[in-house]
């Protein structure tokens, strides 16, 4: 079960959303600035709601009823943005390993190896983000991402900018990786196509409103 009952001001623009969502996934769909990345923040403790409470699978994050704000580093959270936001000057390997340090050896449950195998980024591990396509560039984002081992994943459109075709072989990654682990997802897209392959429960936002849960087409 995905809680967020929340509300969060962000200049003139105000969301205020109460979803829960039974499952381990939940997309987000909507336009361009209905609130979606707001959502995200929120949840990844980015953004301090100005009322509410989010919890995951009964685990609360946040209930300002109670005076409770996990900070965002104690979450365990992993969080894939929009751009894959790699440390130009590290190596592939160096970059996937960058968020395994704030996790306790004895809280990981995602190997290295695993996660190299998976994405295929064995070839790559030598290399600078500069010498990577933008597809390669995603897949070690996403492998970040879950070398954290995560409690939650969340996906801010992740396959912006990138052809039809790369769209679908990183969706294939991400399914691969769904069933090897099981961690709990929120995905944000403006695609309906790809939410729907990947949720259990789809969220429409508009102008920081839920306007309609329904189920999606997840296998």
């Amino acid at each position: 079960m995905i809680e967020i009952d929340a509300r969060c001001a962000v200049g003139a623009f105000d969301v205020d959303v109460t979803i829960a969502a039974a499952g381990d996934s939940l997309a987000l769909f909507g336009p361009s600035g209905a609130g979606k990345t707001t959502i995200l923040d929120m949840v990844a403790g980015l953004r301090r709601p100005s009322r509410g409470r989010i919890a995951i699978h009964g685990d609360v994050l946040f209930d300002d009823s109670k005076g409770l704000d996990v900070p965002a580093q104690q979450r365990r959270i992993g969080y894939v943005f929009q751009e894959p936001r790699l440390f130009p000057h590290l190596s592939v390997a160096r970059n996937l390993t960058y968020g395994m340090r704030h996790t306790k050896a004895t809280e990981r449950f995602i190997a290295f190896d695993a996660i190299v195998d998976l994405l295929d980024l064995g070839p790559l591990l030598a290399r600078r983000p500069e010498r990577l396509s933008g597809g390669e560039q995603r897949r070690v984002a996403i492998g970040r991402a879950f070398l954290v081992s995560p409690r939650l994943l969340l996906m801010d459109e992740p396959l912006t900018a990138l052809d039809d075709a790369r769209r679908l072989e990183i969706l294939a990654y991400v399914e691969k990786l769904r069933a090897a682990f099981s961690i709990p997802m929120l995905f944000v897209s403006h695609r309906l196509s790809e939410v729907a392959r990947l949720a259990d429960n789809i969220a429409m936002i508009e102008h920081g409103r839920l306007v309609r849960l329904r189920k999606g087409t997840r296998r």
